[in-house]
């Protein structure tokens, strides 16, 4: 499980996953970032989203692919809600103060990403354990920047000297049929009676995989509309071709 230094942002966690499981293997990644977290208890923040991947081949091209940040959200679907207009549920951060708050722009000027599960009460400090534990494999493991001393998201002007682990596990060195048992497996959840019968039970991987299919069925990436009147307004301030849509249909 080798651990790697002076990294930046290295994309999808997936990514490396999807390379391992094309092998036939378990993979997983992790990785730390900038500070956006802020700990349980605390008001500042001092821990990043810190994401992870663990992804497992099943039979006949099915897989498991659990890619997550260990935060409730990544700061992006913050940044989303601010910019569309929404409000956020209490369990994705806080203000300046510390104070849970379903504000997004509270959240994204001053004040800080909680861990999953949200505050204390609702068991915030399991996801703030889990991302103390990914710092651990690549901040401290891979003597890379760490917590509150890796440099802001925003301020590209200086190395962020990120900690990125990888590994990869072949199931054939401990037991027999390890995708025909996985698939078994996941199999067994995605049919389970569903408490809402227009929401059928899933298993990490099949939203994605539904998405790329829209994606698919459609030609295109669908956005709300003020995020391309937002890109098309940094592109403006920069000189180069706005985006071209294939529908104004949102």
């Amino acid at each position: 499980m080798p651990p790697i230094s002076g990294s930046n942002h290295y994309g999808i966690a997936g990514y490396y996953g999807l390379q391992a499981i094309r092998s036939g293997l378990i993979g997983f990644s992790f990785t730390n970032t900038s500070p956006l977290a802020v700990p349980t208890r605390a008001k500042q923040t001092a821990l990043g989203t810190n994401a992870f991947c663990v992804m497992a081949p099943a039979a006949n091209g099915d897989y498991f692919a659990l890619d997550m940040a260990t935060t409730t959200v990544a700061i992006g679907k913050v940044e989303l809600a601010m910019r569309t207009g929404q409000q956020v549920p209490l369990t994705w951060g806080v203000d300046k103060n510390g104070k849970e708050t379903s504000n997004p722009a509270d959240i994204y000027h001053g004040g800080g990403l909680l861990p999953i599960a949200g505050g204390e009460a609702s068991g915030g400090y399991k996801g703030y354990g889990l991302n103390v534990l990914v710092e651990i494999f690549c901040g401290i493991l891979g003597d890379a920047a760490f917590g509150p001393l890796v440099r802001s998201w925003q301020n590209p002007s200086t190395e962020a000297n990120l900690g990125q682990c990888f590994g990869a596990i072949d199931p054939g060195c401990f037991g027999n049929n390890f995708a025909e048992r996985l698939s078994a497996f996941l199999n067994i959840l995605r049919y389970l009676e569903a408490a809402d019968p227009k929401k059928p039970v899933l298993v990490a991987g099949d939203p994605e995989r539904q998405h790329m299919a829209k994606c698919e069925e459609l030609g295109g990436i669908p956005y709300h509309v003020n995020q391309i009147t937002h890109s098309n307004e940094v592109a403006r301030s920069l000189g180069v071709a706005p985006l071209q849509t294939l529908s104004h249909h949102v």
